[in-house]
């Protein structure tokens, strides 16, 4: 990829369904919710600025998996691979989600289940196989959907504020029934989900031209498209549809564009979050195959997800993953659109923070390994703890019984890292040997690799 479509891809994996969609989650919360737009784009920024600094100076296939089994040891390396596969795998189901939520204001037929599960399933699918293709279709694919949602996006976040009304904004500034410090909290959380993707170029190293350059670059251009436009869109949203109706929709952008353009506004709005969701779905895929094929070579993850197609992807591994997300859309059916897109979503948020702590942390350890200058380390243990502080605050604001979820996951991570222990040996003795051709082979040196 170039350093457009590697930015296109850091900026269309957040601005994804969190633009098109989020805003009905954020409407349990209520106006308020802008302050937990501020903090979580101040906190994914740190989170940014990591990122890119890790990019500079050690670029790594695999992105915060690598960075925590180099930096933190094998087992946080397995870990931050586990959660943040399981993480990103169920998010990109309410990706799929919000594309159908949205094409059923063109298809009315498919806006509740059976039709509407059948409907997100076949665009699982689709963007499968669009990935098996190779990673040129899935940039492409990310830059001319990127490139056709922005337009109207940017319409409604600029010419909605002359249908702004400030009363219908101050009517739902706090309807979830808390302090407004936990309305807050909890609006931080949830904005995490619209920001996940900042690791983006940083995943995908391997298949980024140039990567020392253009992984910090297209990560810190990427974040500051995608927060001028959560900031102005989720801020006009608000003020245009009344709460309760805002916290009912599956398709909140249609409804107002509806507004300030009429049906045909409308309809363009919807076409072009289905084309936006369906991009973004196809970038979030590349990265889950990336990242579980990191992992499959050192021994951390089954080796079937390692191996490649003719198009140089791991396209068995991106099967297992569809599949899994087929199953898991069906045994998440809820009445409403809406309602199954919240559910998955908070279980996303809770399992990709523990990888981003990860990559925070690391940073200050590559940045000391490479000698940096003092100012510079000084600087980036500030900007470490400021990443982790907010990814501590967004797991305080999640769902309790979604965090609990979440955690009994993670903590299954402990005995089945046992069973990996074998092959991570096996895998660390094929890449010696591949570094080093004149080592003898002996008989019954390598372990078979976990099935």
């Amino acid at each position: 990829m170039s350093l457009p479509q590697a930015t296109m891809l850091v900026a269309g994996n957040m601005i994804g369904t969190g633009v098109f969609l989020l805003p009905v989650n954020l409407a349990h919360v209520g106006g308020i919710a802008i302050f937990g737009w501020l903090i979580a784009t101040a906190g994914v920024a740190a989170l940014g600025l990591a990122f890119a600094k890790l990019g500079e100076l050690k670029p790594q296939q695999g992105g915060p998996y690598a960075y925590a089994r180099d930096f933190l040891g094998p087992y946080a390396g397995f870990q931050t691979n586990y959660v943040y596969w399981f993480g990103n795998w169920i998010g990109n189901i309410a990706i799929a989600v919000a594309a159908v939520g949205y094409l059923a204001e063109l298809i009315p037929s498919i806006g509740a289940p059976p039709a509407s599960v059948v409907a997100t399933a076949g665009v699982i699918w689709l963007l499968t196989f669009a990935n098996i293709l190779g990673p040129r279709v899935v940039g492409a694919l990310e830059t001319w959907t990127m490139a056709l949602a922005l337009i109207p996006i940017l319409a409604i976040a600029l010419l909605g504020w002359l249908w702004f009304d400030a009363a219908v904004f101050m009517s739902g500034w706090n309807v979830s029934g808390e302090s407004s410090m936990h309305a807050v909290s909890r609006a931080a959380s949830m904005a995490l989900w619209a920001y996940m993707g900042i690791e983006s170029a940083a995943v995908s190293a391997a298949v980024i031209e140039n990567p020392t350059r253009n992984v910090p670059l297209a990560t810190l251009m990427g974040l500051g498209l995608a927060a001028i436009v959560y900031l102005l869109s989720s801020s006009v949203i608000m003020g245009l549809l009344p709460n309760d109706t805002l916290r009912k929709s599956h398709a909140p952008f249609a409804e107002a564009a509806r507004l300030v353009l009429g049906a045909p506004g409308a309809v363009v709005i919807s076409v072009c979050a289905v084309l936006k969701s369906i991009g973004s779905l196809g970038g979030w895929m590349l990265l889950v195959g990336q990242s579980a094929k990191a992992a499959a070579d050192d021994g951390m993850f089954p080796r079937v997800f390692a191996r490649l197609n003719a198009n140089g992807v791991p396209g068995r591994g991106l099967l297992i993953v569809a599949l899994l997300m087929t199953l898991v859309l069906f045994a998440t059916m809820s009445p409403t659109l809406a309602d199954q897109f919240n559910r998955i979503v908070d279980l996303a948020v809770i399992l990709i923070v523990v990888p981003y702590v990860y990559s925070a942390v690391a940073v200050v350890k590559v940045i000391h390994d490479a000698e940096q200058p003092a100012a510079t380390f000084r600087t980036y243990k500030w900007i470490a703890l400021a990443a982790v502080t907010y990814c501590v605050w967004a797991v305080i604001g999640g769902d309790p019984q979604t965090v609990v979820h979440a955690m009994a996951a993670l903590l299954m991570s402990v005995p089945l890292y046992a069973f990996f222990i074998r092959s991570m040996e096996a895998a660390a003795l094929r890449n010696a040997r591949q570094q080093d051709h004149t080592l003898p082979i002996a008989v019954g040196d390598a372990a078979p690799a976990a099935q």
